[in-house]
């Protein structure tokens, strides 16, 4: 999988913009979607699979019990799809990954942990608008009907109603891009879709080492963190804007007044995903 260190700010937006370019239309309009994470040797692992044991067993008790003990008016009643999306988005585990369209916000969320400073990031871009070549027949059908590059609701509930349903449209694992409703703020800030793997227990790691001429990524040195993050920041890519509200406006002002060699944070795991 071609993987390249960025050597400097200025390096860093070559490689951030690589093989944007569409000649068919003359534009810089890109086909890949990111993930940042603020320790490179994290893997594509999924909140699901984070719980360990049989997790791939919980999953339909997760998103049961999700239903019953949600308010009826905070849950879309249309779509498995949807509830799936909300679900991932307030912090339940499931099989789905957060990537973004924008390069900056995928290097925000490998910059934004100051106590993690001390090693180098990784940002992840994947072909996505290639990677439908690899969907079932009938998946393929309702993209080029629709002239589409990901998934809404709707388009999956013509193909398929439920998890099972999309387990069984092919025996292959494959993946797929699903983009939410605009469910609040978050959302649309952080121009966020979500990867969704037609098994529980597959590994987005694997799958997508079988499919690397569609993949690359970019290691955050441990050295360019700070200027990176102030850069950000002065471009208005924060946690104020990203998780609008008191929580992102509180977030950002812990981090941006913070000191360059904070105090180790011993009670607090900070990670977070786009959501």
């Amino acid at each position: 999988m071609k993987t390249t260190v960025a050597k400097s700010w200025k390096d860093l937006q070559e490689l951030l913009f690589q093989d944007t370019f569409d000649p068919r239309i003359g534009r810089y309009r890109s086909s890949y979607i990111y993930r940042g994470m603020n320790d490179s040797a994290h893997t594509l692992k999924t909140s699901l699979a984070r719980l360990g044991g049989p997790y791939e067993h919980l999953e339909r008790h997760l998103l049961r019990n999700f239903q019953k003990y949600a308010l009826p008016s905070t849950l879309p009643q249309s779509s498995v799809w949807n509830v799936l999306a909300m679900a991932q988005h307030h912090g339940l585990p499931t099989r789905l990954l957060d990537w973004t369209y924008s390069p900056y916000v995928a290097l925000h969320f490998a910059t934004n942990d100051i106590q993690k400073y001390d090693r180098d990031g990784i940002l992840w871009a994947t072909n996505y608008v290639e990677l439908n070549d690899y969907l079932p027949d009938r998946l393929k059908d309702v993209i080029n009907r629709e002239q589409s590059n990901t998934f809404t609701a709707e388009m999956l509930d013509s193909v398929c109603k439920d998890l099972d349903s999309l387990k069984r449209l092919e025996e292959e694992e494959f993946l797929l891009f699903l983009e939410p409703p605009s469910l609040d703020e978050r959302i649309v800030n952080q121009f966020a879709l979500f990867s969704l793997l037609s098994s529980s227990s597959a590994s987005m790691d694997e799958w997508l080492e079988d499919h690397d001429s569609y993949v690359f990524r970019i290691i955050i040195p441990k050295e360019l963190k700070w200027e990176i993050r102030d850069k950000l920041d002065q471009a208005n890519i924060t946690e104020r804007v990203l998780f609008p509200g008191l929580d992102g406006l509180s977030m950002w002002l812990k981090r941006h007044y913070s000191s360059k060699n904070p105090e180790p944070d011993d009670d607090e795991m900070a990670h977070h995903d786009l959501r």
